[in-house]
């Protein structure tokens, strides 16, 4: 039961928080690209990319739902680098839903009204999603190196 915990838990984390963190990365600069293209087009592509991350975001709740169950089948549960796995997770997942799909969802307001997008918002939105992706960079890193696993890694 244990290896399809794990076999679960490491796809759902690529199939989920991959598309999150390439989508993510690019919509700022799709957005600041949106006067200098076609905008119908332009736009089209922002709003997508929007949708991948809250899609994706949605199906990613099963990557830390499966790592729990994962963790505990291994009994590795109060191990520190899992613990600071869940606390890097948890601050990702909240950068993610308080700020990256928030201030997404700005921008694309201000595409929908014929703005222009405000640079400073684009910037902001991209060193946060930085941050994001630092964060699962991180949290991937932790599972991979274990210190104490007995993987001999």
């Amino acid at each position: 039961m244990t290896k399809i915990l794990l076999i679960l838990h490491v796809l759902a984390a690529i199939v989920a928080v991959g598309p999150v963190t390439v989508a993510a990365s690019m919509f700022p600069p799709a957005a600041r690209r949106v006067p200098a293209t076609d905008g119908a087009v332009a736009v089209g592509t922002v709003r997508l990319l929007h949708r991948i991350c809250r899609v994706y975001a949605t199906i990613g709740l099963s990557v830390p739902v499966l790592g729990l169950g994962t963790a505990l089948a291994m009994g590795v549960l109060g191990s520190g680098w899992l613990i600071t796995s869940i606390a890097l997770t948890a601050a990702a997942a909240g950068l993610l839903i308080a700020f990256v799909l928030p201030r997404q969802e700005e921008v694309l307001e201000q595409l929908d009204a014929d703005k222009p997008v405000d640079r400073s918002a684009t910037v902001q939105l991209a060193m946060v999603t930085g941050i994001f992706n630092l964060l699962w960079a991180t949290v991937t890193i932790l599972m991979i190196v274990r210190p104490g696993s007995t993987t001999g890694a």
